[in-house]
């Protein structure tokens, strides 16, 4: 079967109301989400003025070659074309044309994240958070906000852009909190508002309470860390600590990366383990990011946390 990309690129295009505003980073074909079964091995992103190609099977390097030609044609403003193989080891990438473009400023709903490219497996910005960053930043006006698992703070930019009183930064990864003070920094955003601990989550809860009670609060937990964290046997033991950090009548945003676990695990953990959290609904992905069988996408809900009389 031909594996016709182009034509679905030319679709994502032109759903853009102009060619010309395609300003924001976005995923311009999902093929991870099993809608396209032959083309379910790739990924196309923009950070302008680079297009990723990701790849998680090897591919016939004259197919590669068509879809730099296609890609040219259809964004001619585009000044590189990149690949990442996922499919081997360490996720290697190359410039199939144009710029060798490693380091750039994207722009997404107004607010800029550095982007890095060819380094890591992840570029520094999840783009199925899109819908999930525009939410808090209309939600976080003179808000005290905890972060948990940072990564490069882009909810922290998207709060402190909305009116956030102040932010509390949670991660490990203390390098990752750094390019999370570099995004702050590249949003002229006052830092005297924004806290950074490199912590385990798991064995700081204390410090997490200093900065509290807060108004609102977002957990985007990675699926699995090898000797730090698997969410299906952890997310209860955060989940179970809300009532020691929420204020009343606060916002809790949980998030679900597992295509194993869906919706429905989250929720009967929180109504086990904090019955104070109400579910109100779920924030929609990106429309891009539509999947071929409900629940294996990234899951993004809401609570209202209300204490119990």
């Amino acid at each position: 079967m031909t594996l016709n990309l182009q034509d679905h690129l030319k679709t994502s295009l032109q759903s853009i109301e102009k060619l010309s505003s395609l300003t924001d980073c976005q995923r311009l074909f999902h093929g991870r989400g099993h809608t396209y079964p032959e083309l379910s091995h790739v990924n196309v992103d923009w950070f302008s003025p680079v297009v990723l190609i990701t790849l998680y099977q090897e591919v016939d390097e004259a197919w590669l070659n068509e879809q730099v030609t296609v890609i040219k044609q259809l964004i001619p403003y585009c000044q590189s074309i990149q690949v990442q193989y996922r499919s081997r080891k360490f996720a290697p990438s190359e410039v199939l044309w144009g710029e060798d473009i490693t380091e750039l400023n994207a722009q997404e709903h107004g607010l800029k994240y550095h982007i890095s490219l060819g380094k890591a497996q992840n570029s520094g910005l999840f783009l199925d958070m899109g819908n999930g960053r525009d939410w808090v930043k209309n939600h976080s006006e003179g808000r005290n906000v905890l972060n948990l698992f940072a990564y490069t703070c882009a909810f922290s930019i998207a709060a402190i852009a909305g009116g956030a009183r102040q932010v509390v930064n949670i991660d490990m990864s203390k390098s990752s909190l750094s390019k999370g003070r570099e995004n702050h920094k590249l949003n002229k955003q006052d830092a005297s508002k924004v806290k950074y601990e490199g912590v385990d989550i798991f064995k700081s809860y204390n410090r997490l309470k200093k900065n509290g009670p807060y108004d609102l609060l977002i957990c985007d937990p990675p699926s699995f860390q090898k000797g730090s964290v698997n969410i299906e046997r952890d997310y209860k033991k955060i989940i179970k600590r809300l009532p020691e950090l929420m204020a009343n009548n606060s916002d809790v945003v949980l998030c679900l990366n597992s295509p194993d676990l869906s919706e429905d695990f989250l929720l009967a953990e929180v109504s086990r383990e904090c019955p104070q959290c109400q579910f109100q609904h779920r924030i929609d992905n990106p429309k891009v990011f539509v999947e071929a069988e409900a629940g294996k996408g990234l899951k993004v809900l809401y609570f209202r946390y209300v204490e119990i009389c």
